[in-house]
Formats: C-alpha cells, sequence, structure tokens
C-alpha cells in the first residue's frame, strides 16, 4: 500500500460539505482516475493528496487520517503560473534535475578525495550515490529533457526563449514536462490533456501506462481514461467509491451494482412489509406473542439495504431547429492559405448539409486559425473560400468563453437578457433553463461562474439564434462528462451543419461525419466516421492505399452522398472518391441510370434489414414476457440488452432509409 486515506471530510469555510466519510489508496503502480460531476470535488480531493488542504477532523470514533509506505514524493500539475519571467524555458526544467546535479557535484568531491588514497567508506558512499543517480535517471538526462520538450510540440530553439515569452498553455506544458522529469511516486493530474494535440495525448497515454510509479488523473477525456487508467474512483454524492477497470468498465460496474441494488432493496421491503402484515395480525393473540417477537427481532436485525439514488445526471437538454435551411453546399475552401504573418497551412475542403466535420491535428498548423479566418476575424493569406445560399453561421470560441471580458457582478439573466433584450423574461428563463440555468441559479453572478458554466452559457446564446451552420472552437473544454453526452446528443439531433475544432477523440468519434486532418505535410478531408479515418490513415501508412486525391473532398454523384459511398455504404472506399478539382471543375463522369438503380437497390436492401430486425425484437420481447425467467436476472438483462441494440439498429436503418429517400427524390428531380 503506498498511501490510504480513512474516512476523510472536507468541508469550504462557509460550513459548505465537499467530502463526506472518504476512503481511498493508491497501490504500487496503479493509474487511477477520478470522475464525477463539475463542482463534486475531484480537484479538492488532489489538495488533499498533495498537502495542500486538511481534512476536517469530525466528532468520531472512527479511525481518520492519511498514512504513507515510507516517504513518498508527491508531484501535482496544475495551472501555474512562473514567478520570473525572465529565465529561459531550459533553466526552469533544469530546476526538475536538482537531485541530479547534487549527485553529481557530491561524486565530483569524492573524486578528488580519493585522490589522496584509498577511503573504503567514500567508496561506498560513492556506490550509492551511482545506484541513485541510475533511479533518477541522471546519466540521461539531457537526452531525456530534449526528447520529452519535443514530444510536447515544442522546438528545441524554444528551450533558450524566456519561460515568460510563452502563453499559459505552453507554461502549464513546461511545467508538465518538469513533473513527468521529476518522476515523483505519486503524480496528481489535474486535466492533464487541456492544450495538448492528439500525437502529444497519444504519447502521454503510452507514457503514462509503462510509467513504473502511481498516478492519479482527474480528466473529462473519456477516451485518454479507458486508454491509463486501471483503477477509478467516482465521487457522487459527496461520496467516494473505488471500481476495478477503466472509465467505460467502471459506466457498465456501476449500472450492473445500481440494478442489483435496486431489486435488493424492494425484495427487502417486500419482506419487510411481510413480516410487518403478520405481527400486525397477530400481536393480539397470547399463542402467537412469541412468534410475533421474533419476526419483529428479525425486522431489528436486518442490515437494511439504503435505497438507490439514480445517476447524478442532471444536464443540459436542449433541441434547436434552424430558422432557414440551407442549400446543399454549405462551404466550400479552395487553396485557402491561413495564417497570420506567415502560411501556417493550406486547406482545401467542401462542406455540406448535414456534415459534421472535425478539425484534427498538430498544435501550430492553424486549426482554430481557420475557423478565424471563415468568420473573417482574420484575413486569408490567399486562395478563396464561400460559404453557400442561405447560410447562417454561428461561431463558438471557448477561449473567448471562458477567459473573455465579462462584468462579473452582472447576472446570468441580465447577460442574456443583453443578447436578446427584445426578449420576454419568461422567454429568457426558459432559454437558460434548457442549458441547466434554472430558478434562482440564473441570478447567479458571472464572476462566480466555472468555466464550464461559461461555455454552457455562450453556447446557450449562439445555439438561440438558431443558425444552421455551427462552427465550434473546441466546445467540449471544461465540460464534465455528463455535459458533453448532453453536448453530443444535441450535435447529433441538429438539422444543421457543424464544422469543429477538438482534441477530445470520444467526443469526434462520436460526433463527426467526416475529418479534416491537418497533418505534418498536407491537410487532407476524409471521409466517414473517426474510426473509417483511422483505418484509412493506417492503411495509407501502410502502403496499401497509393492513390492521391490530394486531400480533396468530394460531392456530386459519384462523391460523398452518392449510394455507393459515404455514410450510406459502410463498406465505401477513398479510391473511388474523387478530387476536388473534380468538383470545382465539374469534369466528373458519371452514369445516372445505373445511380438511380443503385439508390433503389439500397433501399430495397435496407428494407429487408429493417424487416429482419422487427422479427427479431418481437421474438426478443416474447423470450421477456417468459414466466420461467422472472428470476434469472442475468438472462433477463442479456436479452433486454439485445433488444435494445435491435431497437437502435431500426433507428439507424430509418435514417438510412429517408437519407436515399431523399436523395433519389433530389437525383430524379435534377
Amino acid at each position: 500500500m503506498r498511501y490510504q486515506i480513512r474516512h476523510a471530510y472536507f468541508e469550504y469555510d462557509d460550513a459548505t460539505r465537499i467530502l463526506e466519510d472518504i476512503n481511498f489508496e493508491i497501490r504500487d503502480s496503479e493509474k487511477i482516475a477520478i470522475v464525477g460531476r463539475n463542482g463534486c470535488g475531484k480537484t479538492t480531493f488532489l489538495k488533499l493528496i498533495a498537502g495542500e488542504v486538511k481534512m476536517i477532523n469530525p466528532d468520531s470514533d472512527e479511525d481518520c487520517g492519511i498514512s504513507m509506505a515510507g516517504r513518498q514524493e508527491i508531484g501535482y500539475l496544475k495551472q501555474i503560473s512562473f514567478p520570473d519571467g525572465s529565465i529561459s524555458v531550459e533553466d526552469e526544467i533544469k530546476k526538475s534535475f536538482a537531485p541530479v546535479f547534487a549527485c553529481e557535484k557530491r561524486m565530483a568531491e569524492i573524486e578528488e578525495q580519493l585522490k589522496d588514497g584509498e577511503d573504503r567508506r567514500l567508496f561506498a558512499e560513492y556506490d550509492e550515490l551511482q545506484k541513485k543517480m541510475d533511479a533518477l535517471r541522471g546519466y540521461t538526462w539531457k537526452q531525456d529533457m530534449d526528447i520529452m520538450f519535443q514530444k510536447f510540440g515544442f522546438s528545441l530553439e524554444d528551450l533558450s526563449r524566456p519561460i515568460g515569452t510563452f502563453s499559459g498553455g505552453q507554461q502549464t506544458k513546461v511545467a508538465f514536462i518538469k513533473l513527468l522529469l521529476t518522476r515523483p511516486d505519486i503524480m496528481l493530474l489535474d486535466e492533464p490533456t487541456n492544450h495538448l494535440d492528439l500525437p502529444t495525448i497519444e504519447w502521454l497515454e503510452e507514457y503514462l501506462k509503462s510509467y513504473d510509479r502511481a498516478v492519479v488523473i482527474v480528466s473529462h477525456d473519456r477516451m485518454f481514461l479507458d486508454r491509463v487508467a486501471d483503477v477509478t474512483y467516482e465521487i457522487e454524492y459527496h461520496r467516494m467509491k473505488r471500481y476495478p477497470g477503466n472509465y467505460s468498465t467502471f459506466m457498465k460496474l456501476k449500472e450492473e451494482a445500481l440494478v442489483k441494488q435496486e431489486k435488493d432493496y424492494e425484495e427487502q421491503q417486500k419482506e419487510i412489509a411481510r413480516l410487518t402484515e403478520w405481527i400486525e395480525k397477530w400481536k393480539n393473540t397470547p399463542t402467537k406473542v412469541a412468534a410475533t417477537r421474533s419476526k419483529r427481532m428479525a425486522i431489528e436485525h436486518m442490515v437494511k439495504i439504503e435505497k438507490p439514488r439514480r445517476f447524478d445526471t442532471k444536464t443540459f437538454k436542449a433541441h434547436f431547429t434552424p430558422k432557414t435551411e440551407s442549400w446543399r453546399e454549405v462551404l466550400a475552401a479552395r487553396k485557402l492559405k491561413i495564417g497570420y504573418n506567415t502560411v501556417l497551412s493550406e486547406v482545401t475542403f467542401l462542406l455540406e448539409k448535414g456534415d459534421r466535420l472535425a478539425i484534427i491535428g498538430e498544435n501550430g498548423k492553424g486549426k482554430s486559425t481557420l475557423l478565424k479566418t471563415l468568420v473573417g476575424l482574420i484575413p486569408a493569406l490567399g486562395g478563396t473560400f464561400s460559404f453557400g445560399t442561405n447560410v447562417q453561421y454561428a461561431y463558438f470560441d471557448q477561449q473567448k468563453a471562458v477567459a473573455g471580458p465579462i462584468d462579473p457582478e452582472q447576472t446570468i439573466l441580465d447577460n442574456f437578457w443583453d443578447t436578446y433584450p427584445t426578449l420576454g423574461r419568461e422567454d429568457v428563463r426558459s432559454a437558460l433553463g434548457a442549458f441547466m440555468f434554472t430558478q434562482e441559479e440564473v441570478e447567479k453572478k458571472l464572476g462566480m461562474l466555472s468555466g464550464g458554466e461559461k461555455v454552457r452559457l455562450e453556447l446557450c446564446k449562439i445555439f438561440y439564434t438558431k443558425p444552421n451552420l455551427l462552427i465550434l472552437d473546441e466546445p467540449t473544454n471544461h465540460m464534465d462528462i455528463m455535459g458533453k453526452d448532453a453536448l453530443e446528443q444535441m450535435l447529433k439531433t441538429f438539422e444543421g451543419t457543424v464544422l469543429f475544432v477538438s482534441h477530445d477523440r470520444y467526443f469526434i468519434r462520436q460526433i463527426a461525419t467526416g475529418v479534416l486532418d491537418f497533418g505534418k505535410d498536407e491537410v487532407r478531408q476524409y471521409h466517414g466516421t473517426y474510426t473509417e479515418y483511422l483505418e484509412e490513415k493506417d492503411k495509407r501508412g501502410k502502403g496499401l492505399i497509393t492513390n492521391n486525391y490530394g486531400g480533396g473532398s468530394s460531392s456530386g454523384p459519384n462523391g460523398k452522398n452518392a449510394p455507393g459511398a459515404g455514410k450510406n455504404n459502410p463498406n465505401s472506399s477513398a479510391k473511388n472518391i474523387p478530387t476536388l478539382d473534380d468538383v470545382f471543375d465539374k469534369k466528373t463522369y458519371y452514369n445516372p441510370g445505373k445511380i438511380q438503380s443503385r439508390m433503389q437497390k439500397q433501399l430495397e436492401k435496407y428494407g429487408q434489414q429493417l424487416e429482419a430486425s422487427e422479427a427479431r425484437a418481437l421474438e426478443l420481447e416474447m423470450q421477456l414476457q417468459d414466466p420461467s425467467l422472472g428470476t434469472d436476472f442475468e438472462k433477463l438483462m442479456a436479452l433486454q440488452k439485445e433488444l435494445d441494440a435491435e431497437h437502435h439498429q431500426q433507428d439507424t436503418l430509418l435514417e438510412r432509409m429517408l437519407e436515399t429517400e431523399l436523395e433519389l427524390e433530389e437525383f430524379q428531380t435534377s
């Protein structure tokens, strides 16, 4: 056991209880995830481990306290600013190697002393120092620093720059590098993937998985937690519970535990009711006195099962329909050069109605710069772009949403009202309520809002404009997992088009119908889901796909909206997709009769699949009604899961049928 907390309580100065009867332990080299809603106390708990806050000692006979196996070096990553901005980055990072330099200095002193003659005591000390240098990786510190510095997206030339010339996000990266190079026994990471691009996140995952000491992580990045964590603690209703496994395993175990607790609770309540009814019936009968007393004692000695509380799933729920419908082509960019003083990237892509295009790639390539160029905040450095007919867009900038100029004394209600001054009070309250600002919460001052609350407020304001194109820059930053789930559902049902930048791979996987990849050498557009993008990119890396369509998009009857490509055909391949030159120059050849026939055959295939799924669902429903399965809980759960899958399959097939019917109708009338 490396570290243990027993029966911890913590509350703020105003006596607001945050953590209650917390039990927590770190074993060996465990990678532990701490999850829970925003405001539940996750960061506070990290501060408790780091010793920055103290647990309160309740009036209790319980064994309360914190214990460690020997001396454990604890390293804590948090948002920081460096006090001396003039010091170089290299000198700042070198502070992490202070124990290495101390060893080197002492070893040099011993070497000088040994010149005067042998001394067994000095030899023994020197041997111990060598072992310590090995443990500290002291002989490779410069190499380790250079490699890690570059892994975080810096160039070696940046080592000589003053730390004060870097942005807040870059300084947080430097702090992270220092922490990793320190190699503490227990590493505490608070939202470690913030400010990191996808390649760096993937590298960090591998580093942490192979780290030979303990790591405790607070993060809302679900895929990161799935790939790194082997233990998950959840904070809910001020309590903490340990689950073996990563985030997905935790969610499964939590649901199973809740279902079992509900069943056990109901059965116990029925038994208590039965015994109570028997007692009431026979309590005045002399011959039943002993039996009555026995049953009353049985009730008193029962270990009462707590009534289960459902998940804390309070989140925002909103559905907005665009005021107007755009035409098919929403946004087209051709050889668009983006940047400030110099060109960062050249971009060519096509965005069509209903697309949800994810912009991903390394930091510094111009992902956010592209969005700012498209909305007119900075000028293009070359090339062209244009919005289609009837396109009305709304732009979300997470940096502005969280750190933009605000009046800290203004309330949420007044801030929204200033944006829409003609609305009535009830309309304003209704709009805010859809984003979880209810009742007295609308009177909360902006200066008191968390980052997640500021993001929700900004999203509420831009959604209320009812655009048909959403341009979103890192919309999930500062959101908790429930908030991300809610936004995913909103965007999935959104009837317009979405163009978004994100580093959250789980979010991208749930939302994206296409990917615009800012790679090292080029910007390339891929069609299909995020999973399909990864598969195609892997094939390209292995040389299995040799065609080159130059990062181009596809359109028209042979493009991604044709029946043999894109979302209507999960087996489609990029090799059949024409280049953007074909799209813009209108040179693509196609056979209208063959295309129409293919669409009709696809519709028939969907109809057959739907009919088969409905028959299977009916069969499952009949099995669920079988009285002999009434007590076979595992079998019932398996049948219900299979039935839910069939219902989901039916919804998907109906959506695809509707899409194909609309495309067929549009094709026939064009």
